[in-house]
């Protein structure tokens, strides 16, 4: 392929969305459509990015950064418009330019690679990718001589009734030859009733100075494009539907695919199982063999093989092969859990580093600490890690057994094979191998209620 340089148009309001987010910043399966479209131009390999922006356009360069670049388009004349502004940055040579809106976000790397490789292929000046649809109505059609080659692209309300049956429709993204494109858009005039500059007539000029135009067809749902919250909805399950067969093509089992949420960018190992309800996101790597059950939610984890989760909530953490997690657990940023550990029923995490074969069976409490291996952490144990004002590192060594309804006040350290018993409160080092009591002797008052 030769160079490709990539425009995506998005500059409009989106006014359908009733929306103070710019329509392009709106997300499907956690990315803004916008995102999915630049990966999927970058999975096409060009060379360069431009958005071209207009309403609220700080908030879309905020929200990308500088991973593209940006083109002005203040006042919205149309789709010819917003190209003919950017016509400054394009060479006058054979470039490719790809043609883009920002909110058809299930546009793929696979389909815009195969419109490249037909424009080039083909010699053509331009390249429409089209979709044929049982019903297109609202959209541009596609009409072509009588040997197949593109004449033009004629909107809906300007069609006749011959020309309304035509089910090959635009989707409003293009490939062009960058030369030719730049003396199209000289030519391009906003002689019309809405006084816009449509970028469809590039067709007609390129046609009447004898350039090769034509088509190249695509399935319609790669082209949807979000124009209401309805769509963003239809859109978003489409979206997920496509990214749950690519895991179960890669071996991975869903009870119910569509109860089933999860992020482009998640990895799934083959023979996990994953149930209803579940919300998968971010850059989420899971291993193999692995069962999260029903409603658990995690972002941004790294998970490893065997691994159990049932009902809760993990964020930016790690977690160790052959782990139990659940249910109703909360890990929270900062965690590593190790290997055949067990984390269970109301137990949450955050900041810790949590030993292979340790356990925090239910209702603990463990922030900011350090805990060894082959540590158990009885029912309702807390490490007290706040003083008001910073935050205090607890450390629990190797093999030390911490009774129930313990108050580890950091910072404080319990040294290896150490036993703390119930009840306790500690403030102070355990030595190795001791039996720490830090509670009140019981006192029993016989008869002081009879007296009261």
């Amino acid at each position: 392929m030769g160079n490709t340089i990539a425009l995506i148009l998005a500059a409009g309001k989106g006014t359908r969305m009733k929306s103070e987010i710019p329509k392009v910043l709106h997300k499907v399966a956690g990315k803004y459509m916008i995102q999915h479209v630049i990966d999927s131009c970058r999975k096409a390999r060009a060379d360069q990015i431009y958005a071209i922006v207009g309403h609220k356009k700080e908030l879309i360069k905020e929200a990308l950064g500088e991973q593209i670049k940006y083109i002005s388009q203040d006042k919205q004349l149309g789709t010819g418009h917003a190209v003919m502004i950017a016509a400054d940055n394009l060479p006058n040579d054979d470039t490719n330019v790809l043609v883009l809106v920002g909110d058809a976000p299930l546009i793929s790397g696979v389909t815009l690679s195969e419109l490249i490789k037909s424009h080039e292929e083909g010699k053509r000046s331009a390249t429409v990718l089209a979709a044929a649809m049982d019903n297109p109505q609202g959209y541009g059609r596609i009409i072509k001589d009588g040997t197949g080659n593109l004449k033009k692209i004629v909107e809906q309300k300007d069609a006749t009734s011959e020309e309304l049956q035509v089910n090959e429709i635009n989707s409003g993204m293009y490939c062009f030859k960058s030369d030719d494109l730049i003396m199209a858009l000289e030519k391009l005039d906003n002689d019309n009733a809405q006084g816009e500059y449509y970028l469809t007539d590039v067709i007609e000029i390129m046609n009447d100075a004898g350039l090769k135009t034509g088509t190249w067809t695509t399935d319609e749902e790669d082209i949807k494009a979000v124009n209401s919250r309805v769509e963003l909805a239809q859109v978003e399950k489409i979206m997920r539907r496509i990214i749950n067969e690519k895991h179960m093509d890669n071996g991975v089992t869903f009870i119910d695919p569509e109860s089933t949420y999860i992020h482009e960018e998640v990895i799934i190992g083959s023979d996990t199982v994953v149930y209803p309800g579940c919300i998968i996101e971010g850059a989420t790597r899971i291993g193999s063999g692995c069962e999260i059950l029903e409603n658990t939610k995690i972002l941004d984890c790294i998970i490893g093989d065997g691994v159990r989760i049932q009902s809760s909530t993990l964020a930016e953490s790690k977690v160790g092969d052959h782990t139990k997690i659940g249910p109703y657990a909360y890990v929270r940023p900062g965690c590593e859990i190790g290997k055949n550990a067990k984390i269970g029923d109301f137990v949450e995490f955050k900041n810790v580093k949590f030993g292979d074969g340790s356990k925090a069976s239910h209702l603990t409490y463990v922030g900011d600490g350090i805990v060894g291996e082959n540590v158990n952490l009885g029912c309702g144990v807390v490490f007290v890690n706040y003083d008001g004002k910073k935050k205090h590192l607890t450390v629990v060594e190797d093999d030390a057994f911490i009774g129930c309804n313990t108050n580890l006040i950091a910072p404080v350290t319990v040294k290896r094979g150490s036993y703390i018993a119930a009840g306790s409160t500690i403030t102070d080092t355990v030595p190795e191998d001791s039996l720490a009591i830090a509670r009140c002797r019981q006192v029993n008052k016989e008869g002081y209620l009879l007296n009261k």
